[in-house]
């Protein structure tokens, strides 16, 4: 990280390949779309790269660090994303309907979202209340594990399992139609 501080190119090649695809990882779980994933990403490392003089390794392996910091900011983007966008919208590709189409188009999203809501609704209850608490109340995984007095881990691992089951069922539905 000092090597990172001081605009070394070849120290700060070396730490995205060493951190790049675990930040990625997590930010693909947690993101609603690739674009987002792939943007946060892009912030993690030049937030690592300006503030890389502050790592000190008496407090935090490097590895903590780093995705302590990825998960800040996700966290951060998600809230600021929850602000602009409304619960409705969980599914990628949804747009406000334009005024001269705005019956129909309510109808469609409406349909969209009973369609999500169901297919949560089928989750295993752990699975469930974790997703409808993190995207539609806007939790952090830390608060709804205090919350539910579960530990953070298995908060993390019934999100990311609820998440595939999600996109499972959305392509396969995709392909029935």
């Amino acid at each position: 990280m000092t090597r990172v501080a001081s605009d070394d190119e070849a120290a700060i090649a070396e730490l995205y390949d060493r951190f790049g695809s675990l930040v990625y990882r997590m930010a693909y779980q947690a993101m609603p779309t690739r674009a987002d994933a792939e943007d946060v990403v892009q912030e993690v490392f030049v937030r690592l790269w300006r503030t890389a003089a502050r790592y000190d390794p008496k407090r935090a392996a490097l590895v903590t660090w780093v995705m302590l910091l990825a998960r800040r900011m996700m966290v951060d983007r998600l809230r600021r994303m929850r602000a602009r966008v409304k619960p409705s919208t969980l599914e990628e590709g949804w747009s406000p309907a334009s005024p001269s189409e705005e019956p129909r188009a309510s109808l469609e999203q409406d349909e969209r979202f009973a369609s999500v809501m169901d297919r949560i609704e089928k989750l295993p209850e752990l699975q469930k209340t974790v997703v409808k608490r993190a995207y539609l109340n806007g939790q952090t995984l830390k608060q709804i594990g205090t919350e539910l007095d579960i530990p953070l881990g298995t908060i993390k691992s019934a999100l990311s399992r609820a998440l595939v089951r999600l996109r499972e069922r959305s392509s396969g539905e995709e392909l029935a139609t």
